[in-house]
């Protein structure tokens, strides 16, 4: 191993609402999404989150607001996790014109230029690349920032991969790159697609700090990646967490799941983030039921509204379906 991270939790009782609450806002906002699909208000593809929601909640908070986030088309909780307000969110998810990105992405391409958040992209691995010239622009304006580039364990398959850890290794970008290990790339099984299946030893191949942390934890998650963070803009170059976790719902809407077995997805669903929580921070005193009763009421009144503000929503004019769509005769 080239190096190590190694991590302290910094948790305090509001620290601790803080991420019950991130947590819960992403599960209840896509178990709505769930149920808003099955009525067809949100068409398309739709691929959730639920079960993996710590590895956002964890890193995406420690970033300072001038950071870059990079993620996949599974990009809601980052999105939410990042400040995206989740009314323009759901609207963006309904194709309304209030939406984050005018109704023009969707769910998979979420894109906010406030937050500097940078997808929400379609293509395996294709932010990859993205992440790495963000950074290298950053480098290259004198700007202390990190880009966080979230992606899942079958975007190692691609050449993308291997190409974005070489030129950010050897040109010591301000990279964090975090590898969603859930086992499963759309239905191949990682043990079946990759020889090594201990992700972070690609990355220590490439000669960068890398780490192996419990994704279902958020608080082991939070802490790794603050100390990872602080290499990363302590110009120690690019570092790379492996956050092994695993999602309760299918690849998407579409998907039957033949891939694996009923019994699995339970024993992973007994290591929910949420209930792991909960479980830990009442033993030791950092929460109350009552507050768990409270911060649930509170995010179902905000997911609520959400919908309602995204029902409220207009559709984009015919008119205006040409506008920002570029092509040599337009140009002409």
């Amino acid at each position: 191993m080239t190096g190590k991270i190694q991590a302290k939790a910094h948790l305090t009782r509001e620290r601790v609402c803080e991420l019950l609450r991130s947590l819960l806002r992403i599960r209840r906002f896509e178990e709505k999404c769930a149920e808003l699909y099955t009525t067809e208000k949100i068409r398309g593809f739709l691929h959730l989150y639920i079960g993996e929601e710590a590895i956002a909640a964890g890193i995406i908070p420690v970033l300072e607001p001038q950071d870059a986030v990079v993620a996949t088309y599974r990009e809601h909780g980052h999105a939410l996790a990042r400040g995206i307000a989740m009314g323009p969110l759901m609207a963006e998810m309904f194709g309304k014109q209030e939406g984050c990105s005018r109704g023009r992405g969707g769910s998979m391409h979420v894109f906010d230029a406030a937050t500097r958040f940078y997808g929400g992209n379609a293509i395996v691995g294709g932010g990859l690349p993205l992440a790495v010239g963000l950074a290298l622009a950053d480098r290259m304006q004198g700007r202390n920032n990190v880009t966080a580039c979230f992606f899942g364990e079958g975007a190692v398959a691609e050449g993308e991969f291997h190409e974005s850890m070489n030129l950010a290794a050897l040109w010591r970008l301000p990279v964090l790159f975090v590898c969603e290990n859930n086992l499963y790339a759309m239905g191949t099984a990682l043990a079946i697609s990759e020889s090594e299946t201990d992700i972070h030893r690609k990355a220590e191949s490439y000669r960068m700090p890398a780490a192996v942390v419990d994704g279902m934890d958020v608080i082991a998650v939070e802490a790794a990646g603050r100390k990872a963070i602080e290499l990363v803009r302590g110009g120690a170059g690019p570092a790379f967490l492996e956050c092994r976790t695993y999602r309760f719902r299918a690849h998407s809407m579409f998907d039957a799941q033949l891939y694996r077995s009923k019994d699995e997805v339970e024993a992973w669903r007994e290591k929910c983030p949420i209930e792991h929580l909960k479980t830990w921070a009442l033993g030791a005193g950092l929460l109350h039921a009552e507050e768990t009763a409270q911060i649930e009421g509170e995010v179902a009144r905000e997911v609520a509204a959400a919908v309602a503000f995204a029902e409220a929503g207009t559709w984009e004019p015919v008119g205006d379906l040409a506008r920002d769509v570029h092509s040599p005769g337009a140009l002409a």
